[in-house]
């Protein structure tokens, strides 16, 4: 069999491995607020939460397009029909999305809530660092790194101001009847957050996907690129796989992540939870249609906590938890670019890769 097609494959699958990984790694955050409330059951959330992630899949393709063509330059690779290139080409993606599930699956077993689009992002930056291939730092920049600080701090601030305002409004009203509410209203933020999760975050893997058809010669089988526009196209096939795949990991394993989202930042009540829920949302529609921008679930929805937990009492926010949480957000980037470079070279040596 072809080595090109070989990798391909290979590619294709660690692809959804990754959005697997990220389905019971991030998708867990879109629920944990309204589980910690008992808005939902953990099976109900688990099952609504991977139902949203399929739909939001469906629902654009802005942020794969970011992911595919503005982090490294695989125009070399694709426009070449030397075997050796597109090879070289493959593995860089190849490497890139391993770096990126080992880092996942670390964090993942000690429940630190990383962000597994920086894990991809770092990943294809070392990958593409150890191969010698064009790196576009303003892209990452403006892309990654500007959201990864702003995203955040707007998590925060627009949750701490948003819950102050809910709080001023009801500060008259019947505690339970209005909490009663509120965790009812949870089931619909919940739902838009889970939605979020699957426009962001199964586009990422799409990127890759197209990636790797691309430098593989097969992006004119697949009409990826337009021949009069040059605009990217992701297959049908490619976003339904993608969306399956994040929902499958969502079902398998997102209560490690859930209980420290969830319980361990701060104990919410389901007006606090409502708020975070709605203002994750709402920044992740902006950055997805907006600005096109890859950023993290993990990061918005755990500030935005943070935010409303503030609100009751700065010390009622477990910063120990929050500051390991942080911690992990910075080393993702340089964590999964080191993991990445080092499997690149594994990998491309056996091959006779250079």
């Amino acid at each position: 069999m072809d080595l090109n097609l070989i990798l391909v494959v290979v590619v294709i699958a660690v692809a959804l491995f990754f959005s697997y990984t990220n389905g019971f790694h991030d998708a867990a955050n879109a629920i944990a607020t309204s589980v910690s409330t008992r808005a939902w059951t953990p099976r109900a959330a688990l099952l609504m939460a991977a139902t949203m992630n399929v739909i939001g899949a469906m629902m654009g393709t802005g942020v794969a397009k970011t992911v595919g063509k503005g982090i490294i330059s695989i125009s070399g690779y694709a426009e070449s029909t030397s075997p050796d290139m597109q090879q070289k080409g493959l593995v860089i993606i190849l490497a890139a999305l391993l770096g990126a599930c080992i880092w996942n699956l670390i964090t993942w077993w000690f429940g630190l809530p990383s962000s597994s689009s920086h894990a991809l992002i770092g990943g294809m930056a070392g990958a593409g660092l150890m191969s010698g291939t064009v790196v576009h730092w303003w892209g990452i920049m403006s892309h990654v790194v500007i959201p990864m600080f702003a995203s955040p701090i707007i998590g925060f601030v627009v949750g701490y101001f948003f819950m102050s305002i809910v709080l001023r409004l009801l500060r008259n009203a019947q505690y339970h009847r209005t909490m009663r509410r509120f965790r009812a209203a949870q089931r619909v933020s919940s739902a838009a957050m889970a939605l979020g999760h699957g426009i962001q975050d199964a586009q990422k893997t799409m990127g890759i996907i197209v990636m790797a058809l691309m430098a593989g010669g097969f992006g004119e089988h697949h009409n990826i690129l337009d021949p009069i526009t040059g605009e990217m196209n992701v297959p049908l096939w490619v976003k339904i796989s993608s969306a399956l795949a994040i929902s499958l990991g969502t079902m398998a394993g997102g209560g490690r992540i859930m209980r420290t989202i969830g319980r361990k930042i701060i104990d919410l009540d389901p007006a606090r939870g409502f708020t975070a829920e709605a203002v994750s949302a709402s920044i992740l529609y902006l950055c997805s249609y907006v600005i096109n921008a890859p950023i993290s679930t993990t990061q918005v929805v755990s500030t935005a906590i943070m935010g409303v937990g503030c609100t009751k009492r700065f010390s009622a926010v477990r910063w120990g938890v929050a500051g390991s949480i942080v911690t992990a957000w910075f080393l993702t980037l340089p964590a999964a670019a080191i993991v990445s470079a080092i499997v690149y070279f594994v990998v491309a040596l056996p091959l006779g890769v250079h």
